[in-house]
C-alpha cells in the first residue's frame, strides 16, 4: 500500500469560516501537510515551555493541521514579509476571504506567483466574484438563496427551508474548492506551472442542482415546492414517525420496490384509495403510510424491512452513530493509495488474510485514527505545532529565520525569489 496521494504536498491555509477550513480539511486527510494561518495573538509561540497556550479557536475543522500566528497588517511589514517569503516555498495557498482582501494585504495572486510559478492559489469566496452580490457579506443561506437552490427546499405553502449550511459551505464551497486544487495539481504535473483556482458558493450549489433544474420541465419537479416527487410531496418518498417517536425513511419508487413496501407493512393494493402515481389520491395515501407506520416502533420496522428491497430504513442521528461505534471513513476509498483512518482501527478489524487486512484499511484509511474518532475535535490553538512543521518543510528555526514579536511570526532572513520546489 502507497502513500495517500497528497503525501507531501504543502497547504498554507488563512485561518477562515467552514469552506475554507473544509477544503483544508480534506487536503490534511488525503496526506497533505497544512499549516493554517491565525492572527497574531498573546501567549502564541511563547518561550515559556509552562505558558498557558492560546485557546483554540472556534474552528472545528482542523484534523491533523498546525497553526502559526502572523500580524499581516504590522506597520513594518515583516508578518507579510515572512507569509511572502513561506509562500514562495509551499504547493497550495487556501484563500477564504472576501475579493480584494488578499491584494488589500499585499498578497496579490500575481506577487505570489511571481516568486513561486509552481504555486496554486484557491480562492473560496461566498457570492460570485463578478456579481451584483460581489462585495457583501453572507452566509450559506444567501448563497443558495441567489443560486436558486433555497427555492426548491421545504413543504408546500411553508417558507423555503436551508438544508442546513451543507449545500454552501461544505458541497457546493469547501468540496469544490478541494476539487479545483486536485485539479490545479493534476495540471501542474503536466506543465509545471501553478494557477489560480475560484470557486464560489453560489455557483457550486447551483451546479449541484442540475437534475432538478433540468427537470423543472418534467413532470418529476414541474409543480410547486413540496408536491413534486424528490421534494416531499410523494407519499412513497417520505419519511415516517414511529410508535416510539423516532422514524423510517421511505425511498420506494420504483414498482418493485413499493411491492416490497406494501409486502412490509401488511398492506394489499386493494388497501389502497387508488393507483400509487394517482397524484389525487397521495394526501390520503399519506394518510394510510402514516397510521400504519404508527402502529410500531421503528426497532419493530427495522426487523421487518432490513434485507429487503423496500427501500426502507431507519432515520438515524448522530448521536446514535456515535454511541453504536459506527465508523467514520475518508470520503472515497482508493484501494492503492488510501486517504488517512479519521478513526483508530480496533483489534479484529482485519483477518488472518493480508488482503483482507489491506482492503479494510484502504476503506477506513491507512495510519493512526484521531483523537476523537471523527465525533469530537478539541480544535487548534494558535502557533499549536506549527514551528515544528516550518522546520520539517524548509528547516526553518526560529531565532535564525525567523522571530516572534507580539505573539506573531516575523521574517528575519533574506527573501529567496522564486526558488525550485
Amino acid at each position: 500500500m502507497e502513500p495517500p496521494p497528497l503525501s507531501g504536498i504543502k497547504v498554507l491555509e488563512f485561518a477562515g469560516l467552514a469552506p475554507g477550513p473544509f477544503a483544508g480539511l480534506l487536503c490534511a486527510d488525503w496526506g497533505a501537510s497544512v499549516l493554517r494561518v491565525d492572527r497574531a495573538v498573546p501567549g502564541a509561540h511563547s518561550h515559556a515551555a509552562l505558558a498557558s497556550p492560546p485557546p483554540a479557536t472556534s474552528d472545528r475543522l482542523t484534523r491533523r493541521k498546525s497553526s502559526i500566528c502572523v500580524d499581516l497588517k504590522r506597520p513594518d511589514g515583516r508578518g507579510l514579509a515572512f507569509i511572502k517569503d513561506l509562500a514562495a516555498h509551499v504547493d497550495v495557498v487556501i484563500d477564504p476571504f472576501r475579493p480584494g482582501v488578499l491584494e488589500k494585504l499585499g498578497l496579490a495572486p500575481q506577487e505570489l506567483l511571481s516568486r513561486n510559478p509552481r504555486l496554486i492559489i484557491a480562492r473560496m469566496t461566498g457570492f460570485r466574484r463578478d456579481g451584483k452580490y460581489s462585495a457583501m457579506a453572507g452566509h450559506d443561506i444567501n448563497y443558495i438563496a441567489v443560486s436558486g437552490v433555497l427555492s426548491m427546499l421545504g413543504r408546500k405553502g411553508e417558507r423555503p427551508q436551508p438544508a442546513l449550511n451543507l449545500l454552501g459551505d461544505f458541497a457546493g464551497g469547501g468540496a469544490v474548492c478541494f476539487l479545483g486544487i486536485v485539479l490545479a495539481l493534476l495540471s501542474r504535473a503536466t506543465s509545471g506551472k501553478g494557477q489560480v483556482v475560484e470557486a464560489n458558493m453560489v455557483d457550486g450549489s447551483a451546479f449541484l442542482a442540475t437534475m432538478p433544474r433540468l427537470a423543472l420541465k418534467t413532470p418529476l419537479w414541474s409543480r410547486e415546492r413540496g408536491t413534486n416527487v424528490l421534494d416531499g410531496g410523494c407519499p412513497y418518498y417520505q419519511t415516517y414517525e414511529t410508535a416510539d417517536g423516532r422514524y423510517m425513511a421511505v425511498g420506494a419508487l420504483e414498482p418493485q420496490f413499493f411491492a416490497a413496501l406494501l409486502k412490509g407493512l401488511s398492506l394489499k393494493a386493494t388497501d389502497l384509495p387508488g393507483a400509487r402515481d394517482d397524484r389525487a389520491i397521495w394526501p390520503d395515501l399519506f394518510d394510510l403510510f402514516t397510521k400504519t407506520f404508527k402502529s410500531k416502533t421503528r426497532e419493530a420496522w427495522e426487523h421487518i424491512f432490513d434485507g429487503t428491497d423496500a427501500c426502507v430504513t431507519p432515520m438515524l442521528t448522530q448521536q446514535e452513530l456515535e454511541l453504536s461505534a459506527y465508523i467514520q471513513k475518508p470520503i472515497v476509498t482508493l484501494r492503492r493509495t488510501p486517504g488517512l483512518a479519521i478513526a483508530t482501527k480496533k483489534d479484529g478489524d482485519g483477518d488472518a488474510d493480508p488482503g483482507a487486512s489491506q482492503a479494510v484499511e484502504a476503506r477506513q484509511g491507512q495510519g493512526q485514527g484521531v483523537e476523537g474518532e471523527g465525533w469530537i475535535s478539541n480544535g487548534l490553538s494558535p502557533s499549536k505545532g506549527g514551528e515544528e512543521v516550518l522546520q520539517s518543510w524548509l528547516g526553518w528555526r526560529r531565532g535564525h529565520d525567523f522571530d516572534v514579536d507580539q505573539g506573531g511570526l516575523v521574517l528575519t532572513k533574506v527573501p529567496v525569489a522564486n526558488p525550485k520546489l
